[in-house]
């Protein structure tokens, strides 16, 4: 059973950054394609980002230029820097497997942008 567990939100200025970080337990990540999403209250989850197996990224232009997915195989982690956060970006944010049948979703982790 693969377990995610996201950490590095919290509460931010507009113009600030934040790192989060995602740990994935008992899944053979490097074969995996991997991707953040988020969730603002009372609007669906939406795809943020993605990582592909050979290290490329997309995004949705919501986001470009200013997040950015990267990945440690080593480490089986999968992290998100955002950079340029605005008030939009608030929700929580979670990541799991793309292309594929979605793990169990974790807690997630609240970034609130807001001065």
């Amino acid at each position: 059973q693969v377990q995610l567990v996201e950490s590095g939100g919290g509460l931010v200025q507009p113009g600030g950054s934040l790192k989060l970080s995602c740990a994935a337990s008992g899944s053979i990540f490097r074969l995996d394609h991997m991707g953040w999403f988020r969730q603002a209250p009372q609007k669906q989850r939406e795809w943020v980002a993605t990582i592909r197996r050979d290290g490329s990224t997309s995004y949705p232009d919501s986001v470009k230029g200013r997040f950015t997915i990267s990945r440690d195989n080593d480490k089986n982690t999968v992290s998100l820097q955002m950079n340029s956060l605005k008030p939009e970006d608030t929700a929580v944010y979670y990541c799991n497997v793309i292309g594929r049948g979605y793990w169990p979703w974790g807690l997630g982790t609240q970034v609130t942008v807001s001065s």
